[in-house]
């Protein structure tokens, strides 16, 4: 079975923590058949660690885990910290395929994804401008 691992940074912000947690549920439940379990860690100050979302995957009974950085840039976190993590699973678990995908950043498909955000008129809380519930996304005429 193959699973999927979506690793953020994690915040001290719970909310943050808990968007990347809404963000599994979606694409779990889009992902079809091509992953039997999805799941999501954290580099750091948050839970599930990276080793403990792959660990969970194996439990889940996956013989093939992708860990996908959810990273905009190849910064140290995403070329030396995650990869150092995956391999040191990797060490303990030699019978089951870690592979790192590329990060978000990298996605040829993430220009039309902001152009169609900013045209849809999205702001920071994710909802249409109209709906916002962050002060500072609304115009200052209160619109």
């Amino acid at each position: 079975m193959k699973s999927l691992l979506l690793v953020a940074h994690g915040s001290r912000r719970p909310a943050s923590n808990e968007e990347i947690r809404s963000l599994t549920r979606q694409v779990a439940a889009r992902s079809g058949t091509a992953f039997g379990h999805v799941d999501c860690a954290f580099l750091e100050l948050a839970e599930p660690s990276i080793g403990a979302g792959i660990e969970a995957g194996i439990a889940a009974g996956a013989t093939e885990i992708v860990v996908f950085p959810c990273f905009l840039s190849a910064g140290r976190h995403v070329v030396q910290d995650v990869p150092d993590q995956v391999a040191a699973k990797q060490r303990e678990h030699p019978d089951v395929v870690l592979r790192i995908g590329s990060h978000l950043g990298a996605s040829t498909v993430l220009p039309e994804l902001i152009l169609a955000t900013v045209a849809q008129g999205f702001c920071v809380c994710g909802r249409v401008r109209a709906q916002c519930r962050f002060p500072h996304c609304r115009p200052v005429d209160g619109n």
